[in-house]
């Protein structure tokens, strides 16, 4: 199915960060726990890759060694204690990382790369969930990001009941995953928010509806973006 292949005043530590195009595409997938976003990476990839693209699948926090063990560190229920401000600068820490030693390689070789959460997470669970400066969010993250460029952002919107509940015959829920229902309400308004404000970048799909039916939307996204008739966008 496919073809082969913020505005306002930035901190001055963000500024002078200018994205630079690479001959790769970098497709991120948001939306809370339970809203299929690994299912729709694997069917998103068996296309790409039918279609002779060559993919590459990560997620975040993780995706190298250093990035996972943070990745421990950061989700593990015993460290109920982790400050905000702290969980906030681990996740730039292990985006960094990855950054770095996977999706730039990546794209510098022409690989479309599929990353199960990446910047906007941070925006929605620690700005938005959390309460942190949204300014101090973005500049930290611009700093990680270290000029990645354009990038395009699938939403899989689902109301946090429907997530949580999908989510329930997990083992044991994660220190994020246990928070109270009010926090995950608020990260989905801040990812909806996020969605207004960047529609050419952040694209959002209905995850409630059937996996097939998601798959559909997400290809349509995913081709316009691939073939360059949608340009996506840079982290602002």
């Amino acid at each position: 199915m496919f073809g082969p292949g913020r505005a306002g005043v930035r901190s001055k530590l963000s500024q002078g960060v200018e994205g630079v195009e690479h001959p790769g595409k970098l497709i991120t997938f948001e939306g809370p726990d339970g809203a299929g976003k690994t299912t729709q990476i694997q069917m998103t990839a068996r296309v790409l890759e039918e279609s002779g693209y060559s993919v590459v699948k990560t997620r975040e926090p993780g995706g190298t060694r250093l990035s996972e063990a943070i990745r421990q560190l950061l989700l593990d229920p015993c460290y109920n204690e982790m400050s905000a401000v702290t969980e906030a600068l681990l996740y730039a820490a292990a985006r960094a990382q990855i950054v770095g030693e996977v999706l730039l390689p990546a794209l510098r070789e022409r690989k479309v790369v599929l990353c199960d959460r990446f910047v906007d997470s941070s925006l929605a669970y620690q700005g938005y969930g959390r309460g942190l400066p949204l300014e101090m969010l973005r500049a930290v993250n611009d700093f990680a990001l270290n000029k990645l460029g354009r990038f395009c952002t699938i939403l899989l919107d689902l109301p946090p009941e429907e997530g949580l509940e999908r989510s329930a015959g997990e083992m044991e829920r994660d220190r994020l995953e246990q928070e109270n229902l009010s926090f995950h309400r608020r990260v989905r308004d801040g990812y909806l928010s996020m969605a207004r404000e960047f529609p050419g970048r952040i694209k959002v799909v209905d995850a409630s509806a059937d996996p097939r039916l998601v798959q559909e939307q997400i290809q349509e996204y995913v081709m316009a973006y691939l073939t360059g008739r949608d340009q996506g966008g840079a982290f602002e």
